[in-house]
């Protein structure tokens, strides 16, 4: 059975003047105020629909990433993923650098950069987001 999460947003106005407010539903997670300006200029204290991304996308990740580990016996001990969304006003979201930087007791690093790119590609948030090019820098700590 399908597990559904879901969130909202209510807009009020044009694209350039109004604003809106994303409820998360599933999680109960305070409501964030959205705006055309934090998505296009600074944030200001707003998200926007890429940070939204990056965080889905972050999450997902670390969970696919600690779990291919764990199963091929290297479970991490921490692992730290950043991602940056870029979005062009009037052409969209044109790419995603994802960034993790690893400890993983008992890996080298070559073994841990195979492990972090099965996971770009296989983590559901990746396939979900495959129109655009999705970018990975990995790197392990001691």
């Amino acid at each position: 059975m399908a597990v559904i999460r879901s969130a909202h947003t209510v807009w009020e106005g044009d694209l350039l003047a109004g604003g809106g407010v994303t409820s998360f539903d599933s999680s109960g997670i305070p409501d964030q105020p959205v705006t055309w300006a934090s998505r296009s200029q600074d944030a200001s204290g707003k998200t926007s629909p890429e940070e939204l991304i990056a965080a889905a996308h972050t999450s997902c990740y670390s969970m696919a990433l600690s779990n291919g580990l764990a199963k091929g016996g290297h479970a991490p001990t921490r692992l730290r993923t950043s991602a940056e969304v870029s979005f062009v006003p009037g052409t969209g979201i044109t790419g995603i650098a994802l960034t993790v930087v690893g400890t993983v007791p008992g890996l080298d690093e070559a073994e841990f950069v195979k492990a972090a790119e099965d996971a770009k590609e296989n983590c559901p948030v990746s396939q979900a987001l495959r129109a655009v090019p999705i970018t990975l820098t990995a790197s392990l700590e001691a």
